[in-house]
C-alpha cells in the first residue's frame, strides 16, 4: 500500500542509510552505492561527498539522482526519491557534523569529524529537488 504524502517525508526523514544512484553511461547500469543523506519533511534531501570523487562527477554530468530507503523490521517500507539537482555546494563542516549528528551515537561524533576531515578531502553537497515519489508499506510479512 503506498505511503501518504506525510508518512513517506516522515519515513525519508529518518536516518535510514540510502541506496543513491545515479546514471553511469549507456554501456552499464546505474552507479548505485550507499550514502547518509538529511532530509527534513518538505525540505530537499541532500547529500555530502567528495568533491571529485566519482559520484559526484556522475551526478554533475547526469544533473540528477535517486535515492532509496526501506526497512524489514517491525514492516517492510521504503520510500524512494528521484529528480534534478537544485543546487551544489562546497561541503562545510556544518554539512559533516549535521550528517555525522544525524547517524551516529552522541559520544562517535567528534572522532568520526576528526577522521573525515582528515580523511575524506575537500567535500561537496547535492540538493535534490524531489519531483517523482515511490513508497509502499507491505506490513509484515
Amino acid at each position: 500500500m503506498p505511503l501518504s504524502k506525510s508518512e513517506r517525508e516522515e519515513f525519508l526523514s529518518e536516518p535510514h542509510i540510502a541506496a543513491l544512484s545515479v546514471f553511469a553511461g549507456t554501456d552499464r547500469g546505474p552507479l548505485t552505492v550507499p550514502v547518509w543523506y538529511q532530509y527534513a519533511p518538505g525540505g530537499e534531501a541532500w547529500v555530502l561527498t567528495g568533491k571529485n570523487s566519482k559520484k559526484a562527477e556522475l551526478i554533475r554530468a547526469a544533473g540528477r539522482f535517486s535515492l532509496m530507503v526501506e526497512q524489514v523490521q517491525p514492516s517492510i517500507k521504503y520510500v524512494a526519491v528521484d529528480g534534478p539537482i537544485s543546487r551544489e555546494e562546497p561541503g562545510t563542516p556544518e554539512h559533516l557534523r549535521e550528517v555525522a549528528e544525524r547517524y551516529l551515537p552522541a559520544a562517535k561524533v567528534d572522532g568520526y569529524i576528526q577522521f573525515a576531515s582528515a580523511d575524506h578531502g575537500e567535500q561537496t553537497v547535492f540538493f535534490l529537488q524531489t519531483e517523482h515519489w515511490l513508497s509502499s508499506d507491505l506490513g509484515a510479512i
